[in-house]
């Protein structure tokens, strides 16, 4: 009896939300399609995350783009993501478009759900405005005297990431192995944390954020997505801890000013004498490290694919005596 009262609640609930769909999204689309790309947003609140997402699972995410530019449109179509509309460009001309129009007739935007797992302390600020500042603040950081001390550092994390995870392997599963590379040599350069202990704490909580990032927008106990602000909460925590001690540091001289970004950051004021909050500097490092958690090693693995697959590029690599692991760094 009880089956049958769960199956005619969700039964209701399906056809209300049948009906909220073609009584909403039907009308709307009606009403402005004339003005909008070919397309559609799928269900409500959910769109077509679904099927985005499945093809991602599947390992073809390509295919959620591509049956769309061969339905709709191989420029332009309009689809519903993580719970917001949005308008995908295809092809070298979209790219071009939106490339060279940057904070003219396009602007770097976020979804509201991405608010909910990164609560900027700077809420007060576009996504433009902050832009502007990191981009005033890094250059320093990128000067050509200061890249110079971070090739050794480089160097050495790399020849003990090989020796711990690709010496004596027969085989290895290199995505997994970049990311842990890449995500170690972004906690020693942003942080200074070298310690293979200290940036495990840190990897966990991490995967956890990038993989509910571009989840579907449930926050509910056991959703990817709210494992992933659960996860932004840990590791702000711990950044804001790290950032206190390094004030310290910094005004004992047991920590360099040109050290790491977190350095740069709490020493180097704006045009108007300002220093930034420790909550600002740590969204910012937060974003820093979850920026290049996974393109980095995405394209050190893709290096490695393709010099396997083109082993006359990998014999040239070798002639011109480049070892491996500073061609990835």
């Amino acid at each position: 009896m009880e089956l049958f009262y769960v199956s005619l609640l969700c039964l209701f609930v399906l056809l209300v939300s049948i009906s909220l769909h073609f009584l909403f999204y039907k009308n709307k689309s009606g009403l402005s399609g004339g003005s909008l790309p070919p397309g559609r947003t799928g269900w409500p609140v959910v769109g077509e995350s679904l099927e985005f997402l499945s093809t991602g699972w599947k390992g073809h995410p390509e295919k959620f783009i591509f049956d769309r530019m061969a339905k709709y449109s191989s420029t332009v179509f309009r689809t519903s993501l993580l719970g917001e509309k949005a308008a995908v460009f295809c092809g070298a001309s979209g790219n071009k478009f939106l490339f060279s129009n940057e904070n003219k007739l396009v602007q770097a935007w976020w979804p509201a759900s991405v608010d909910k797992v990164f609560p900027s302390s700077s809420a007060a600020s576009s996504s433009k405005e902050e832009a502007i500042k990191m981009r005033k603040m890094l250059p320093g950081f990128f000067k050509p005297e200061a890249l110079k001390q971070y090739v050794g550092i480089m160097d050495h994390i790399t020849r003990r990431h090989f020796a711990a995870g690709w010496d004596n392997k027969d085989e290895v599963v290199v995505f997994p192995l970049a990311k842990r590379y890449t995500f170690w040599l972004a906690c020693r350069l942003f942080l200074s944390i070298e310690d293979p202990n200290h940036v495990a704490k840190f990897a966990d909580p991490f995967d956890l954020l990038a993989s509910g990032l571009i989840s579907v927008p449930i926050d509910l106990p056991g959703t990817p997505f709210h494992r992933a602000i659960k996860a932004s909460n840990f590791i702000r925590k711990e950044l804001h801890a790290i950032i206190k001690q390094r004030k310290i540091d910094l005004a004992e001289g047991k920590a360099s000013s040109t050290q790491d970004i977190l350095s740069h950051m709490l020493l180097t004021s704006d045009e108007d004498g300002k220093f930034m909050a420790e909550l600002d500097i740590a969204d910012k490092i937060l974003g820093l490290l979850i920026g290049g958690h996974d393109t980095a090693s995405s394209a050190c693995t893709f290096i490695v694919k393709y010099l396997a697959e083109l082993p006359e590029i990998y014999e040239g690599v070798r002639k011109g005596k480049l070892s491996l692991h500073i061609y990835l760094a």
